[in-house]
């Protein structure tokens, strides 16, 4: 099964910029036919879905907090897939995942079945 590998995280001031990227070992044939999505937790609080975009990379859909902040675009040619996060506030401060699906591109976690171990953000005042 193919892994997944996010990197990118770090300490940022409110109001700063971070970008995520999530790498596959995937062959390049599998990753461009898989949706991606980045998921997140904060501390004492459920997973939650962030952004995800689909195979093609034509489309993504965001969650309503980080709509016109958060950008996700994706290289096949490099399997990986990045969020481009600006005007970070502290309520961003989370575990931040990413997930991989051969099925149709969802918010719902369960429909993922490639995870990644996570990359922590956290934003300070």
């Amino acid at each position: 099964q193919a892994q997944l590998e996010e990197s990118g995280g770090g300490l940022v001031e409110a109001g700063g910029a971070l970008t995520l990227s999530c790498r596959s070992s995937a062959s390049y044939h599998t990753f461009r036919d898989t949706a991606v999505a980045w998921f997140r937790q904060a501390p004492g609080k459920e997973r939650e879905f962030v952004a995800r975009i689909t195979a093609s990379g034509d489309n993504s859909f965001y969650k309503d907090s980080v709509k016109e902040r958060f950008l996700m675009y994706r290289k096949n040619a490099e399997k990986t897939v990045y969020m481009h996060m600006i005007n970070l506030r502290p309520d961003d401060t989370a575990v931040y995942y990413c997930a991989t699906t051969t099925g149709r591109s969802t918010g719902v976690e369960g429909d993922y079945d490639v995870w990644g171990q996570g990359t922590q953000v956290t934003v300070f005042e």
